[in-house]
C-alpha cells in the first residue's frame, strides 16, 4: 500500500507491505504496487541498481522476501526526454549527403537509444553531427534507422536523412535485396572449424527462454522467423601438435537479417564466434587450450569477434550503386594476427 502523503519532490515513494504480502518476492510485490507504470524487468534493475530500500536499508536482492509491515522505500528516477538529444560523439564517416549516411560503427557504440542507454549512442551522434541537414522522418528532425548492429559488433551502417530515402532504405532491407541492389557482408572469427569450404545455414530464429536472446527455433512454431545465411571459410588457423583448440576466420553473407542471426547460426552448427557472451559461453574454456600470450588475448577479449565489412546498396534518389568496406577494428585485427601465428 503507498502512504499517500510519502511521494518526495526527490522522486521518493514508500510503500507499507500488508497482511497479503508475506512471502512474496520484492519485485513481484513492487510491480503489483506501482500498478504497470513500470516492468517488471525495470522493477528488478532498480533493485539491483540499490534505489529500494527495505526499513532504510537499500536491498539489491530481487528475490528478496517481505513480511507484513515492512517500510519499503523507493527512489524513482527522473523521466528521460522523449526524443533523442544531441551529442558530439566522434564518427568514422564513409560518405554523406544531403539524403543519407554512411558510417563505420566502432565496437561498444549502441545504435539507438532505449532501456539502460538514452544517451551516447549512435543516433545521438548523428543528431549532432547533421544538424540542420536532417529534412525529417516522420515530421521529426532524427536519423531514420533502417538496420542495426549490436552494440559490440562493429562494421558500416547506412542512416537515413530524409523521408524519401529512409522509406526507399527500408523497402530495400525489408525484403533483404530481393527486390532491389543490396549486399552485406561479414567476417567472423569462429570456434573451431567448419566442415566445409562454404555452407548455407537455413534455420528459422525465435525468441529463446531469455527473451533479450534468440534460438534456432521449430519452423511451425508462432515467432518462427525465416533466417538463412551463407558462409565462407576465409581462413583456417592450424594449431601446433600441443593445442587442440582451432579457429576460423568466416565471412557471412546475409540473405534475411534476423536479430543476432550471425551469432545464433554459427553457434547452431557448433562454431559459435569467439567472444560470444551470449551464444559462445559453452566454448569459453577452448581459450585455455591456447598458448600464450593468444590464450590471455583471447580471454580478455571483451566482445565477440564479429565486423561488418560491406554494404552496398543503391542510393535512393540517383538509383547509384553504392559500396562501402571497412576494415576490422584494431582489436579484432590483432586477435586474428595472433591466431595466424599457431
Amino acid at each position: 500500500m503507498r502512504d499517500p502523503d510519502s511521494e518526495a519532490d526527490d522522486g521518493l515513494i514508500v510503500f507499507e507491505a500488508g497482511a497479503d504480502a508475506g512471502g512474496l518476492r520484492l519485485d513481484q510485490w513492487l510491480t503489483r504496487e506501482l500498478g504497470g507504470d513500470y516492468s517488471r524487468s525495470r522493477i528488478q534493475a532498480l533493485i539491483r541498481q540499490g534505489a529500494v530500500s527495505i526499513g532504510g536499508v537499500p536491498v539489491t536482492e530481487t528475490k528478496r522476501k517481505l513480511a507484513p509491515g515492512d517500510s519499503v522505500q523507493v527512489a524513482l528516477p527522473e523521466a528521460e526526454p522523449p526524443e533523442p538529444e544531441g551529442e558530439d560523439i566522434p564518427l568514422d564517416i564513409l560518405y554523406e549527403d544531403a539524403e543519407l549516411i554512411v558510417v563505420n560503427k566502432p565496437p561498444g557504440l549502441v545504435v539507438h537509444p532505449g532501456a539502460g542507454n538514452w544517451s551516447g549512442t549512435l543516433v545521438n551522434a548523428l543528431i549532432h553531427h547533421c544538424g540542420d541537414s536532417l529534412s525529417g522522418i516522420g515530421g521529426v528532425k532524427r536519423p531514420g534507422i533502417v538496420h542495426r548492429l549490436d552494440k559490440d559488433t562493429s562494421g558500416v551502417m547506412v542512416a537515413a536523412k530524409t523521408d524519401r530515402a529512409h522509406h526507399a532504405l527500408s523497402r530495400a532491407f525489408a525484403d533483404h535485396g530481393l527486390s532491389g541492389e543490396l549486399e552485406r557482408a561479414y567476417v567472423a572469427l569462429v570456434w573451431g572449424a567448419p566442415p566445409n569450404k562454404s555452407g548455407t545455414i537455413d534455420a528459422p530464429l525465435g525468441r529463446a527462454a531469455d527473451r533479450v536472446k534468440r534460438a534456432v527455433v521449430p519452423e511451425g512454431r508462432n515467432d518462427a522467423r525465416h533466417a538463412v545465411t551463407r558462409y565462407t571459410v576465409l581462413e583456417h588457423f592450424e594449431p601446433k601438435p600441443d593445442n587442440t583448440a582451432t579457429a576460423s576466420l568466416v565471412e557471412c553473407r546475409l540473405e534475411t537479417g534476423r536479430t543476432h542471426q550471425i551469432r545464433v547460426h554459427m553457434a547452431h552448427i557448433h562454431h559459435p564466434v569467439v567472444g560470444d557472451q551470449d551464444y559462445g559461453m559453452a566454448f569459453r574454456t577452448k581459450a585455455n587450450r591456447l598458448p600464450e600470450p593468444l590464450k590471455t588475448m583471447t580471454k580478455d577479449f571483451p566482445r565477440q569477434a564479429l565486423h561488418a565489412k560491406l554494404l552496398a546498396f543503391a542510393h535512393p534518389v540517383t538509383g547509384e550503386i553504392m559500396r562501402f568496406e571497412a576494415d576490422m577494428p584494431a582489436d579484432m585485427q590483432a586477435l586474428v594476427v595472433a591466431f595466424r601465428k599457431l
